[in-house]
This record gives C-alpha cells, structure tokens and sequence, in this order.
C-alpha cells in the first residue's frame, strides 16, 4: 500500500464511522476482518477516489451488508 492509498483508506474508513456514529477504530476492526481493506479498498483505490465521499460511504456500507458486517 503506497501512501496515497493508506490516506484513502483513512479517509474512507473515517468517514463511515462518521455515518454510522461508531469509533473508527471499530470501523478499521470490521473492514479489516471482512478482508475489505485489503480486498477493496486498497485495489480499486484508483477508480474508488474519484468518487465522492456519500459515494464511497455508500458504496462500503454496501459491500458490508453483502459481507455481512453490518450493522455494527
């Protein structure tokens, strides 16, 4: 992970603790686990952060759901 990545995925996993009003410590534990950092995130980083931020938050709470992380 180079370090424009590793500031998009702090990025991301801070602005879904934001929505989801959890600490982002727990966000980073979930995604972490479901293999969502590693699995997504950083590999569709180049498309991913040309989106907007209710985009992306969308698009994350989205795989979770398919993941089954969420809620929460």
């Amino acid at each position: 992970m180079n370090d424009r990545q590793l500031e998009f995925v702090v990025f991301a996993i801070g602005s879904v603790a934001d929505r989801l009003k959890v600490s982002s410590s727990t966000i980073y534990d979930i995604l972490d686990k479901a293999g969502i950092i590693s699995g997504y995130l950083v590999p569709g980083y180049d498309v991913l952060h040309t989106f907007s931020r209710n985009y992306i938050v969308d698009d994350i709470i989205e795989y979770m759901k398919e993941k089954g992380v969420y809620p929460c």
